[in-house]
């Protein structure tokens, strides 16, 4: 399987259908399960990803349609290149493992090593990857961050923070981290 951690606040726990904290329920085709999408459940069991995949982690609030699945559906074409005659005959070919760990209106500071959500994140990534290898960290946040200019300006700073120590607490120093940031939030990609 291969593994993606899906991390940071609102946006990435999804938010889209929500009117009036109620999800719709509308799941856009690109977003449809798939039986080889899988996502790691709160309770740490593996399970068909379905929207909204962050319900059972972002439980504060109402989660709805977030960039996980979509982006899944895209990459597994991808991957099962590679999968050999062999195994797509036989029904092995290549997986996706989804983890969520986002959780809405959280601040960087929340995600740094020794808080809560940071040490939930590195534990969920550890039990995932006793099932196959991590591939990338998604990580979608900072509209927290970009409520003052002190804040934003110390962005920078606290992702690659957190970039490394996430890399260095899975052993993966080279470990890919695909960041999206609001606009107000002036951050390279690291």
């Amino acid at each position: 399987m291969r593994i993606f951690v899906l991390s940071g606040q609102s946006n990435m726990a999804g938010r889209g259908g929500v009117h009036r904290r109620r999800w719709d329920g509308v799941v856009p085709p690109e977003g449809a399960p798939d039986p080889s999408i899988q996502r790691l459940s709160a309770a740490l069991d593996w399970e068909e990803a379905r929207e909204p995949l962050h319900a059972d982690i972002d439980t504060a609030k109402t989660c709805g349609v977030g960039p996980g699945m979509v982006f899944a559906r895209a990459v597994l074409p991808c991957l099962q290149e590679g999968t050999s005659v062999e195994g797509a005959r036989a029904g092995t070919g290549i997986g996706i493992g989804l983890v969520p760990c986002a959780v809405g209106g959280t601040a960087i500071r929340e995600w740094a090593r020794g808080e809560r959500l940071y040490e939930q994140m590195v534990c969920r990534a550890r039990v995932a990857a006793r099932y196959g290898e991590i591939e990338a960290v998604l990580w979608y946040q900072g509209e927290s961050d970009a409520e003052s200019d002190a804040a934003a300006a110390a962005y920078r700073g606290n992702i690659e923070r957190l970039i490394a120590n996430v890399r260095a607490d899975l052993g993966m120093p080279q470990l890919p981290f695909i960041q999206a940031v609001p606009s107000s939030i002036h951050s390279e990609y690291v």
